[in-house]
């Protein structure tokens, strides 16, 4: 049974998603986000690093997916999701884990069979494959997401490399 980390990295709200994986199924552990609000930027990307590390320790994940940055239209918003990101892939590599990064139509392709599906789709397909009853935080969704799609990724590739085939 793998843990998995997910993260959806933000500059304000930086969301974070923990499931286990057998190799066919998953299942929910954790999930959330970690607030930063109004601080100078460089101190969120000090809390983004903090929080990061803390979910770690709390909740032992074996490895990490990281939500790739998306093509902004605004060159400042971009380039502070990029810094936010790797606040966050700092603190996952150095717990020493394996980090993934997933871009975001190919989380949707995974999670909902399409790379353009919307944000609800991908959440109604997070609850439903993690049997979670309760709303999700957009933030806390689209980790969860990030996280089953690696999951699905490396059970694909473990099914590969012991031959299994389809």
């Amino acid at each position: 049974m793998a843990r998995i980390l997910g993260i959806d990295p933000g500059s304000r709200y930086t969301g974070y998603g923990v499931i286990e994986f057998d190799g066919r199924n998953s299942r929910h552990i954790a999930s959330g986000r970690i607030c930063i609000g109004d601080k100078a930027f460089t101190e969120r990307l000090g809390e983004i690093f903090s929080g990061v590390s803390e979910i770690i320790r709390d909740y032992t994940p074996a490895e990490a997916a990281v939500e790739q940055v998306f093509m902004a239209r605004n060159a400042n918003s971009a380039l502070k999701l990029g810094q936010a990101r790797g606040a966050a892939i700092t603190a996952i590599v150095q717990a020493h884990l394996p980090v993934s990064e997933y871009t975001p139509r190919l989380v949707k392709q995974a999670i909902a069979g399409s790379g353009g599906a919307d944000k609800s789709q991908v959440s109604h397909m997070v609850r439903v494959l993690l049997r979670i009853d309760s709303p999700l935080s957009e933030d806390q969704g689209d980790a969860l997401a990030v996280a089953l799609c690696h999951a699905h990724m490396a059970g694909t590739a473990n099914r590969l490399a012991k031959g299994a085939g389809w």
